[in-house]
């Protein structure tokens, strides 16, 4: 099952990750956070779904299928946060992944600003301590420490304090190793650390890591070991992006049904 926003251009979102799943061998289900206004250059409105259509769906499915995993992506609202929690919560022994990357446009004034920091301390509060996978793009987590929204205090990195949190795993894409060279660092419970090439994308493409998140909690679904699923989770999203093609004016899409 995924949480996450219906993108209407195909580019993310539930659409396109209906074809991942559908690619790895999986039947995807959704629950339907946000509708958006946007194309492959970028997303224009925002329209999230009422908690109560957005509880009310998932837990229709929960109790009408036997789910394997669940990632969460694409969260709006500190109310929608809050659902995903306490869904989450109620489903405890299913595998949960949450990808802390939703595109989304730029605040542009403090009600606005207010909003983004309120659905962030919730989705670390509520649903973060939760999650048997947490992924988020180095970029990303660099500048929450910076702006002072994650407070490491006594771990030695902000990837750290997100297992310090409660997350069991953090995967954090694009990581810097030293001058020139990046990789996809996997930390585990017991501070154990798995790396992977990160793979510079084509140009024109976006962020790549909701696919990998998709994928990987497909790999989940199927029965796979964290490490494991994370290894070949990365390996689908590193050919679907090398795949890509460009349909529009804006982004490249990855090519999701690439041969293996």
């Amino acid at each position: 099952m995924v949480f996450g926003p219906f993108d209407p251009s195909g580019s993310d979102g539930l659409p396109a990750d209906a074809v991942t799943c559908a690619r790895l061998g999986c039947h995807g289900l959704a629950a339907v956070t946000a509708l958006t206004v946007q194309d492959t250059a970028g997303i224009e409105e925002i329209h999230p779904v009422s908690p109560d259509l957005l509880d009310d769906q998932a837990r229709c499915l929960l109790e009408d299928m036997s789910v394997q995993a669940i990632k969460v992506g694409g969260l709006y609202t500190a109310e929608t946060a809050s659902v995903a929690a306490q869904v989450a919560a109620d489903y405890s022994q299913v595998p949960l992944v949450l990808h802390l990357g939703q595109r989304a446009p730029v605040p542009t004034d403090a009600a606005d600003e207010d909003e983004a920091d309120d659905l962030l301390a919730a989705t670390l509060e509520l649903v973060l301590p939760q999650t048997d996978l947490v992924i988020i793009e180095h970029l990303r987590l660099a500048q929450w420490h910076a702006d002072g929204d994650i407070d490491i205090g006594d771990a030695p990195s902000p990837m750290h304090a997100l297992v310090a949190a409660g997350a069991q795993w953090v995967l954090v894409l694009g990581s810097p190793q030293r001058p020139g060279h990046f990789a996809n660092v996997l930390l585990g419970p017991n501070g154990q650390t798995h790396t992977w090439p990160w793979q510079t994308p084509p140009d024109r493409n976006g962020d790549a890591g909701g696919l990998a998140a998709t994928a990987i909690t497909a790999m989940l679904a199927r029965g796979l070991d964290m490490p494991e699923a994370v290894r070949q989770g990365l390996a689908h999203a590193d050919a679907s992006v090398a795949a890509s093609f460009l349909p529009g004016m804006g982004r490249r899409i990855p090519n999701r049904i690439q041969p293996q």
